[in-house]
């Protein structure tokens, strides 16, 4: 479990980097940044997978496939331009109040799995965590500016909203499903899964690319001044390293944890990519976080802590009970 716990943090560490590229690369669509940045995990998977590609391919079965699709379209591709599409329609603040409660959805779903803690140990961690997110949330909501498209018409926040929404349903979906598989089906490591899952990933990139450059001029935004050549070479880099680090590395890492860990207890360990961009954000930004900032890392980083704990406690008096009734057997 401690290694479990380990992998999940440092998902979280690499999955937080994706924040930055948005912030950095704000003149393309969010529809060129999803396909960029997939098509790029898919050329570096290739790459990875190729020394092993006969036994990847031996084990591969119609049903691994078959996952693999409906993993990548709503763990990925679908997840990450409804999240675009959210902050760009109704703004930052009431996107992140929404999608910042997928460890509480993905903990309530995997309730019932096998080495689950009861859920009435975990109301007061569960709590803990929800109370950490509030705090970020309201200090977004009075600190910062809420972002592009907050002050759109009705009809655009409730389709702000929707998405939001939307990406809450696909992630919380994606990561209840992939862990369930993983434990289900032992024939792969978490990051031979992760290789198999960005070539697949990488194939709808493409198909996402080319719908997008087929598109009329003016649906999709994309530097076009005496800068673009710059801009465009940036952009595959942050992909490339967005590719390598939070895809790649950072779902391989994901599923290793999720191979070894209760859902009740893996879910939670998404708060840490909410906390890692927390952390690049204000060395980005050049500043300490504010009090509620403070306020809501302690209660986050308090709040999967107790749970750790709970789960230890569990699997402890789980191993003695297995001991003495093997030894009442002999």
């Amino acid at each position: 479990m401690r290694r479990g716990v380990m992998f999940g943090m440092m998902a979280g560490a690499l999955w937080g980097t994706v924040f930055l590229v948005p912030r950095l690369l704000p003149d393309f669509s969010p529809l060129l940044l999803s396909s960029g940045r997939y098509m790029m995990y898919g050329a570096v998977s290739v790459v990875v997978a190729l020394p092993g590609a006969r036994s990847l391919l031996r084990r591969l079965s119609g049903a691994d496939l078959a996952a693999l699709v409906k993993l990548a379209l709503a763990g990925n591709l679908l997840y990450y331009l409804l999240l675009t599409g959210a902050v760009h329609m109704v703004g930052i603040a009431p996107a992140s109040l929404i999608v910042g409660v997928l460890p509480v959805t993905v903990t309530l779903l995997g309730r019932r799995d096998h080495g689950a803690v009861p859920l009435a140990r975990l109301v007061w961690p569960l709590a803990m965590v929800l109370a950490g997110i509030a705090c970020i949330n309201v200090d977004v909501f009075t600190a910062a500016s809420a972002g592009p498209g907050a002050s759109g018409s009705i009809l655009t926040k409730l389709a702000g909203l929707a998405c939001a929404v939307g990406a809450l349903v696909t992630w919380t979906w994606f990561a209840v499903e992939n862990a369930r598989y993983l434990q289900r089906n032992g024939h792969f490591s978490g990051s031979e899964w992760s290789v198999l899952w960005g070539i697949v990933t990488g194939l709808l990139g493409a198909a996402l690319w080319i719908v997008v450059a087929a598109l009329p001029a003016g649906f999709v935004t994309a530097p076009a001044d005496g800068t673009a050549e710059v801009r465009w070479h940036l952009f595959w880099m942050l992909n490339l390293g967005l590719a390598i680090g939070a895809s790649w590395l950072g779902n391989g890492l994901w599923n290793a944890a999720a191979k070894r860990l209760p859902l009740t207890l893996s879910g939670q360990l998404i708060v840490f990519e909410t906390l890692f961009a927390l952390l690049y954000a204000f060395v980005y930004d050049h500043r300490w976080p504010r009090p509620l900032e403070t306020a809501a890392i302690l209660l986050l980083l308090a709040g999967v802590s107790w749970s750790v704990r709970q789960h230890a406690d569990d699997g402890a008096k789980r191993a003695s009970l297995e001991e003495k009734a093997q030894a009442a057997v002999h």
